[in-house]
């Protein structure tokens, strides 16, 4: 009878509705896919959820900088050599994604052992723009058809796109709060700031379009970058000083800071989304209008400021980057060099590693699992368990 069932199961577009079971659902591998505990919160249940979703991940990212390096593999494990022959060895087991910077190489062998694991293998120019990436598996057809459908709904669309920009203002409200708390906010101009994301946070509200959104969205993104260099200490080289936001490519040494982080979270992101079993290519607030997916730009907005403008603010301020080592100039561009991106790479890997409370699902995990954990709760928007997404707020 119940072998009868799962063909039906498998064509249905709707998703089972998660019924608990007392102790039934710890022993389930699906739990942290299915998310039964968190699912019960969308239905204001009172009761703590168990902990069922992983704290942390349990494989590392291998990131190859040095140029000219050949990753190979012996057996079950990759091998990565750099031009004077220095070998490191990485069991496959332990590795979750391979990360190929500049003018590295992967041998065929390596790619077909990292395809048989689903090991995804992602390519950065050596500026630091992705490229694009491997993911192997097979596509989840059901799941993705869902997300089509939810998405075509203008009235999803336009909530969920509400819910994302408001959740983004306010993450660089509290940011540019907490990093200025020993400050003077109204000689050094933050006030103005706060006050201009504030105005536009309560504009959120009463928008009725998703042009507005975009709008209110940019005005808040233009006060937070004026308020920045306000948040840097007043004795830095002149060099690491900050005049707005610009890329495609960056100009000074804190835009490229700011442009290679975001390409090192952008590729987490889409990870994320191929594991969860999305299409990244069909978002809700971003226009599909450059090689980067929408979906990846949409789900990033929650994690910018805290994966990688507080630690990459943080890590100014403290002296931690040379203006002439870790960085490349030609003529108005500026890059990372290969010591500035191995750099910033330890910087966003030891980042991703930070425990931080959820304040929806109230247990702590790591920001790289949380990643997951928001994606899977946006699947939640249209599969019968709402209002979990975009809930996440720096403290």
């Amino acid at each position: 009878m119940v072998s009868s069932l799962i063909p039906a199961l498998v064509q249905r577009l709707s998703t089972p509705v998660n019924h608990y079971c007392g102790k039934l659902f710890p022993a389930t591998a699906l739990a942290p896919v299915c998310l039964p505990e968190e699912g019960r919160l969308s239905q204001h249940e009172p009761k703590d959820p168990i902990r069922l979703f992983p704290q942390d991940r349990e494989r590392q990212t291998v990131h190859v900088t040095t140029h000219g390096a050949r990753i190979g593999r012996a057996g079950d494990t990759l091998t990565v050599v750099d031009t004077e022959g220095s070998k490191q060895v990485f069991p496959i087991r332990s590795v979750g994604e391979v990360v190929v910077h500049g003018n590295a190489q992967i041998s065929t062998q390596a790619i077909h052992l990292c395809a048989s694991q689903e090991i995804g293998v992602h390519w950065f120019t050596g500026g630091g723009r992705y490229i694009g990436g491997l993911a192997a598996g097979a596509s989840p057809v059901q799941r993705r058809l869902r997300q089509f459908e939810a998405l075509h709904d203008p009235g999803m669309v336009f909530r969920l796109a509400r819910r994302l920009v408001f959740a983004r203002a306010a993450g660089q409200l509290s940011f540019l709060l907490r990093a200025s708390r020993d400050k003077d906010r109204a000689a050094c101009g933050i006030d103005e700031a706060v006050q201009g994301i504030r105005n536009a946070l309560r504009a959120v509200d009463h928008a009725e379009g998703i042009d507005s959104l975009r709008g209110h969205e940019g005005d808040a993104a233009r006060h937070y970058f004026s308020a920045l260099p306000a948040l840097l200490r007043e004795d830095l080289d002149e060099r690491f000083r900050f005049d707005g936001r610009n890329r495609r490519p960056p100009q000074d040494r804190l835009n490229a800071l700011l442009s290679f982080g975001y390409a090192l979270l952008y590729r987490d992101v889409l990870q994320a989304i191929i594991t969860v079993g999305l299409e990244p290519a069909f978002g809700f607030f971003h226009r599909p209008r450059s090689a980067a997916h929408p979906l990846a730009l949409d789900l990033m907005e929650l994690f910018r400021v805290p994966l990688w403008d507080l630690p990459m603010i943080a890590s100014v301020n403290r002296l931690q980057w040379d203006a002439d080592a870790d960085f490349t100039c030609a003529g108005k561009q500026v890059w990372l060099s290969d010591l500035g991106r191995k750099k910033a790479i330890e910087i966003y890997e030891r980042r991703k590693e930070d425990q931080w409370k959820h304040p929806v699902t109230g247990y702590s995990l790591s920001y790289a699992r949380l990643i997951e954990l928001e994606t899977r709760l946006l699947e939640k928007e249209w599969s019968g368990e709402p209002g979990l997404f975009a809930r996440m707020r720096l403290r």
